[in-house]
């Protein structure tokens, strides 16, 4: 099968079922017109019966339903807790197929770097799902100010409510996500913006604040500062996203954007452009890695207090 302009359909499989898999990466591969959604692996049987049919496609479970679906696919795609993610990840670059992960890659350095040298080993291509780096609003505000350049310092505010009283939101049910706390869920996403406008960071330091909370104080390449706050336990009224950069022509805020579904189809251009290319994309598994490093960093120090 093909698409109008004779380029044949990247097969992409899916790996997991839960709520980001049913609500965002699913409805995206099934109406992206460049994609066939080859299946559906979950640890559960029931769940990945159910988001199949929905999608039109074949489910797969159990191990021999992992080595099965990879063989049907191009590439894949996981909606998976990280350290659940990562040797999965190593195992589909051993068979070939190019990877479309979730932010964090892993949250041990060892993961990530096994993810990354599997990859490069393989020779394929691999992007990292952080949503502002491919939200069209989003991603193109950052490549506008990373070209301006000029910037003094940045503060970036990155709070949710998932674990605020009353909280009724599906994704607070995450183990490793009540586990790890905001520093690992939204931490990745304000790293993928600063970073490639400010340089790489040069120095961090990171101390605990109320609940999950962590503040952070890094230093960049470019002699820019930046702050980050990054949180899942705020109260509702505290809650929301805040990036803004402060430099020699005055401030700039990042803009909002349409939604995860969108960004998630833009990932999945990404690396289809990079299977097509050979070029890698800018947030691949290896920065996946150093994001991973810079979080257990940040980590480490926040407990040592």
């Amino acid at each position: 099968m093909t698409t109008a302009d004779t380029t044949p359909l990247l097969r992409i499989g899916l790996l997991g079922t839960g709520p980001w898999a049913r609500n965002t990466q699913a409805p995206a591969l099934a109406a992206h017109p460049g994609v066939e959604l080859s299946g559906v692996w979950g640890r559960r049987a029931e769940a990945a019966h159910t988001l199949a049919a929905v999608h039109g496609t074949r489910a797969y479970t159990g191990e021999e339903g992992i080595d099965a679906l990879l063989e049907a696919s191009d590439a894949v795609a996981f909606a998976l807790p990280p350290d659940v993610q990562a040797p999965l990840a190593v195992r589909a670059a051993e068979a070939g197929c190019h990877l479309l992960m979730d932010k964090p890659v892993a949250t041990t350095v060892a993961g990530a770097r096994a993810v990354a040298e599997a990859a490069e080993k393989a020779s394929v291509a691999s992007v990292v799902f952080c949503t502002l780096r491919f939200a069209p609003e989003t991603s193109a505000w950052i490549a506008e100010q990373g070209a301006v350049g000029g910037w003094f310092t940045a503060r970036a505010q990155w709070l949710g409510s998932l674990y605020a009283a009353g909280s009724a939101s599906e994704y607070a049910d995450s183990p490793w996500r009540r586990e790890k706390g905001g520093l690992w869920d939204v931490g990745p996403h304000a790293l993928s913006v600063l970073i490639p406008v400010l340089g790489d960071v040069e120095h961090l330091t990171a101390a605990a604040g109320p609940a999950d909370t962590t503040h952070l104080i890094l230093r960049h390449t470019s002699g820019a500062s930046s702050t980050l706050t990054l949180g899942l336990s705020a109260p509702p009224g505290a809650a929301g996203v805040e990036i803004e950069l402060r430099g020699e022509r005055g401030t700039a805020s990042v803009p909002g954007w349409a939604g995860a579904e969108t960004a998630f189809r833009g990932a999945v251009d990404a690396l289809a452009e990079a299977v097509r290319t050979g070029v890698p994309h800018a947030c691949d598994a290896r920065f996946g890695l150093h994001l991973t490093e810079l979080l257990a960093a940040a980590e480490e120090q926040a407990q040592a207090g």
